[in-house]
This record gives structure tokens, sequence and C-alpha cells, in this order.
């Protein structure tokens, strides 16, 4: 047992955790449910030119920023991605990620399709990628309905990007088809804990084998 223990605090290095996956899917029931049982990975906070909702806070769900800083932090190279959502832009600031993923933190991303090419482009050793489907297009616009948040004309606004959005599916590493939300987060929490295993990220292997050996 102690040689496990041994094992399990082997240096890595962090990754960059993408869930993706069309508006009522539930990538942010998952997320929600990911960092409230594993303290290893914390959310990248995305900043946006939108408005808060009632009950967001900055810094904390988002950073919200004016066009003119967003302009700003474009031009500067601030993000690792960023992009245009329901007429406002959405980016990642690249802060001290870079940093903490020297250190072993994983971060965990809620961004689209377009969000996550530009992330692979940025950083492709360091990517790993979920996209959640729902089991049907009639189930997804029952889910959107029972919100009671949008009007008929917005729901059929967002169903039109989720066939769009669900077209990029083969473009991610891993497809969950969230049936039972349950279900589909113990299969989300095996792609990770499997990809931190991941050898080319067990940075302390190499010391603790030539200790090993010698």
């Amino acid at each position: 047992m102690g040689d496990f223990k041994t094992i399990d605090k082997l240096a890595r290095r962090g990754l960059l955790f993408i869930l993706s996956s069309p508006s009522g899917a539930g990538k942010t029931t998952l997320s929600r449910k990911l960092l409230e049982a594993d303290d290893d990975i914390k959310l990248s906070v995305s900043a946006t030119t939108r408005p808060p909702r009632p009950g967001e806070v900055d810094g904390v769900h988002y950073q919200f920023v004016s066009d003119a800083t967003f302009d700003r932090m474009v031009e500067e190279d601030d993000f690792y991605e960023w992009a245009h959502v329901f007429h406002h832009r959405y980016g990642t600031p690249k802060g001290a990620i870079r940093e903490g993923l020297k250190d072993g933190q994983d971060y965990l991303f809620d961004i689209d399709w377009q969000g996550t090419q530009q992330l692979y482009q940025k950083d492709q050793q360091d990517v790993v990628s979920v996209f959640i489907l729902p089991p049907s297009l009639d189930e997804l616009r029952r889910r959107l309905e029972s919100r009671a948040q949008d009007s008929s004309d917005v729901i059929d606004s967002r169903m039109e990007r989720a066939r769009a959005e669900i077209s990029h599916w083969a473009e991610y590493d891993y497809v969950v088809i969230n049936d039972n939300v349950d279900e589909c987060f113990d299969r989300v929490r095996e792609v990770l804990d499997a990809e931190r295993m991941r050898r080319t990220r067990q940075t302390g292997l190499i010391p603790f084998v030539r200790e090993l050996m010698g």
C-alpha cells in the first residue's frame, strides 16, 4: 500500500479538461458536480462581454468586461481562445494557467467547439476534450423548455445552434451521451482519472524509476 501512496504523490503536469455540449445537454450540471467532487481541478473563469445574469458573481462565474477591454485583451494576445456566442464574446485569459499546469493543477473549461479548436491549437499537449450529447433532440428541446427561461423563438435559435454544435462531435477526444446524469458523470470522471495517469504527464516518473533501478 505504501508504494501506491508514493506513486500517487509523483509530480505530474496538469491538464486542460474541456466539457462541451449544446445548451441543455448537461455540461453545466456535470461541471458543477465535478468541481464539487474533485479538489484537484478548478474552473477556468472566462472573460465575457455579456452582462451578468441573476446570481452570477464577477470573478467567480465570469470576468465581466467591456467591449473595449475585450478588444485590448485580444490585441495583446491575452487569450488562449475566444469566440462570439449569442451576440457576445467569451474568452479564456492565459493568466496563471500556464504556471499552474507546471505545478500539476488541472483546469476545467466550459467552452464550445470553436474555443476547443483554438485551445487545442495553442496548447495541444495539455488538452483533453469531452463532448456531451443529449439522448435525442426531442429530449434536448424538452429540457430547454422545462427551464422556463426563454421564449419559443430563443429556444428555436438554441436548437438550431445545437444541431450545428453536434456536427463537430468527431473533433473531440471523447464523446459521452447524457441519458442519465449520474452515469454520465461517472464516465466523465473515468476519462479524467485515466488522462491524469498518462505516462507523458507523469513528470515524476523519470526520477522515480531511476531511484527504483539505482
